[in-house]
């Protein structure tokens, strides 16, 4: 699986922690995330925490795979005073670039207790392969006849 990795999102993560803006759709705020490899498939897992399954979209087009989300405000009205807002509001987006190797027409996607765990299976032309080897017997019969 080939990932570009960005060296200004994590600065970006870090504004937005200190300064508390959120993100837009014109400019999403990261998500962290950990991937890896089990057996003959890739695991992706993002961290959205309060996030409902309906405000996340996935999106694959030519091998690039797009999560956006939206975290949104709690409802409230005239009678709520905010004591403690920690918790980041608005956008959230990741890209990552996909391997040829990799069979993005069975993606596989859950979300539970806010992890968003996306299953990438291994393409069949580039799982690991016996090759026989034709021996030299075989050749040896034709030069003898």
């Amino acid at each position: 699986m080939l990932m570009r990795t960005d060296p200004f999102r994590e600065l970006d993560r870090f504004a937005q922690q200190v300064f508390g803006t959120p993100g837009t759709w014109s400019k999403p705020a990261a998500m962290p995330m950990d991937a890896y490899r089990s057996g003959d498939e890739f695991v992706v897992c993002f961290d959205l925490p309060g996030v409902t399954k309906d405000a996340i979209e996935l999106d694959v087009e030519r091998n690039v795979l797009t999560v956006k989300a939206e975290r949104r405000p709690l409802p409230g009205g005239d009678d709520v005073q905010m004591q403690v807002s920690e918790r980041p509001l608005g956008v959230f987006s990741r890209q990552l670039f996909l391997g040829d190797t990799l069979d993005v027409d069975h993606i596989k996607a859950e979300y539970e207790a806010g992890v968003l765990t996306l299953r990438i299976p291994v393409a069949e032309k580039a799982k690991p392969r016996r090759i026989e080897i034709g021996g030299a017997e075989s050749d040896r019969k034709q030069i003898k006849a």
